[in-house]
């Protein structure tokens, strides 16, 4: 269906948990964050409710995130039955890759289209910095089973001044020398991210240039998101770039988010939602969860509110209670 500024919404980014077995800087502290009670996570059996009525008003594509999706138990059967919903076209996974080596080759049994893994550097100390957590062997043996298997890898970088600038040449190596795509993402001013400085793509893109030579804009569209891609001579993959702070593109923005809890979220940065937890506990049935899901995509706002700090809506939870 169409929201009211005429954009076609046709994908749902999904969160099936706010557990993480990662502490990254830029999105949870420390000591972790108090967890939501297991109760009132949605079921699989809500999410599964919630994505059949979706699917009838449009939405074709969706992503389950977390926290680390791979956390939670039953994660497989779930991808497996959101696949068999009539009208979902495609269902992929976004992780951090530490649990991927040993539960792979069944997201793929499952029907899982393709898998973004995140990952922000490739030398072990500042992998442990920026994780807290010695994890790094373990992702990049996920990576590499996953490409063995045939299943669509992208990995995600968020770039950051203070922790990975020198690593980025390293990361875009993994679409030189394998059908794997990079993306390169501008840090958010979302919850922890706040305290850190981006690098904008542009600044990205300059310093792949001086090592790879010139790039060329890429016309073909690898992915749901708002990424633009570019090619670099030899490379067998593409390197992409979300620019959300110094490119704004909401108004070709396709999506809407669910969080663990059940809240639908309309726009990333806003803190404003319905909560369909309570709905879908009163037995509401398809009609009305329909109708409901179709009037929330109506009114999605028209632009997120990056450089208005002082906004009242703002969002100020952190990425991992939202659903990255």
């Amino acid at each position: 269906m169409k929201d009211q500024h005429g954009r076609k919404i046709d994908y749902m980014r999904i969160s099936v948990t706010d557990r993480c077995n990662l502490r990254c800087l830029y999105c949870m502290p420390k000591e972790g964050i108090e967890s939501v009670l297991h109760e009132d996570i949605l079921t699989f059996e809500e999410i599964i409710r919630v994505v059949e009525a979706a699917a009838k008003i449009g939405i074709q594509k969706i992503k389950i995130t977390g926290g680390e999706p791979l956390v939670r138990k039953g994660i497989v059967d779930l991808i497996k039955r959101l696949k068999n919903i009539q009208g979902i076209e495609q269902v992929t996974l976004t992780t951090n890759g530490v649990l991927l080596k040993d539960v792979v080759k069944e997201l793929l049994e499952a029907g899982l289209d393709a898998i973004n893994i995140s990952l922000d550097t490739l030398n072990r100390i500042k992998y442990q910095r920026i994780t807290r957590k010695d994890k790094l062997e373990e992702v990049l043996l996920g990576i590499e089973k996953a490409v063995a298997l045939g299943i669509k890898v992208k990995i995600n970088c968020v770039p950051m001044k203070e922790f990975n600038e020198a690593d980025l040449v390293d990361i875009a190596a993994f679409a030189k020398n394998r059908k794997i795509d990079v993306r390169f993402i501008e840090l958010m001013p979302i919850g922890l991210g706040k305290s850190f400085q981006l690098i904008t793509y542009q600044d990205v893109k300059e310093k792949l240039e001086k090592i790879y030579g010139r790039s060329q804009s890429s016309d073909i569209v690898l992915g749901n998101g708002p990424a633009k891609y570019y090619n670099f001579k030899d490379f067998q993959g593409s390197i992409g770039f979300i620019s959300a702070i110094t490119n704004e593109f909401c108004e070709e923005c396709n999506r809407i988010r669910m969080t663990a809890e059940g809240d639908l979220k309309l726009c990333l940065h806003y803190n404003k939602g319905i909560a369909l937890r309570p709905l879908l506990r009163n037995d509401i049935n398809k009609e009305e969860l329909q109708k409901i899901l179709e009037e929330a995509i109506y009114i999605k706002p028209r632009n997120h509110c990056f450089l208005q700090p002082s906004s009242n809506d703002l969002e100020n939870k952190n990425m991992v209670q939202i659903g990255g």
